[in-house]
């Protein structure tokens, strides 16, 4: 059972970089970027 985790891992690993490439390829975003608490705060006081 745990001799089979790393596999699982980098199969996972390999099919989440395929549909990110697949997204990428056909210029479709995967989601917008983060924004971290203190560019949020920037942002707010800025305006």
């Amino acid at each position: 059972m745990l001799a089979d985790t790393p596999l699982e891992h980098a199969n996972a690993a390999v099919s989440l970089n395929l549909i990110r490439l697949h997204a990428w390829w056909n210029g479709h975003p995967q989601d917008r970027t983060r924004t971290s608490h203190l560019a949020r705060l920037k942002l707010a006081l800025a305006s």
